[in-house]
């Protein structure tokens, strides 16, 4: 048992991070206000860290590794933009909530142009859901 230096409840070992006196909630908590209070500087951060040349490199070999390993998602995906830009295909707004901001939801990546309109979050939650259904 240790006692958090900022909440000051007593809790398990486990709680904390090795070497640190602040239990793993009270720090997240303290990143993510550093986060919101200098967030300017994290965003200019990422901007020239995306830069570099080894990013740019990780980045290029993370690419074709996912590539490799999901040809027929990438073929569905290439087929979705194809549409949407030669006005085959039509974005339409989400279909749980109604915004604007939507991505394309394969149900089969076999029928690349048979999709579900869904924004970030909802398309985040229907494949939870999947997750957990083949589970």
């Amino acid at each position: 048992m240790k006692r958090c230096s900022c909440c000051h409840r007593l809790k398990l070992s486990t709680e904390f991070y090795a070497r640190s006196n602040k239990c793993k909630s009270c720090t997240k908590k303290a990143v993510r206000a550093n986060y919101r209070k200098n967030r300017e500087h994290y965003v200019a951060y990422d901007k020239r860290r995306e830069q570099r040349a080894e990013r740019k490199a990780f980045k290029s070999v993370a690419q074709k590794r996912y590539a490799a390993k999901n040809p027929g998602k990438r073929r569905a995906r290439i087929k979705v933009g194809n549409a949407i830009r030669d006005q085959r295909l039509v974005r339409q707004p989400c279909k749980d909530c109604g915004s604007e901001q939507s991505q394309a939801h394969h149900s089969d990546y076999r029928k690349p142009l048979l999709v579900e309109w869904l924004c970030k979050d909802c398309h985040w939650l229907q494949h939870g859901s999947v997750l957990k259904e083949s589970a």
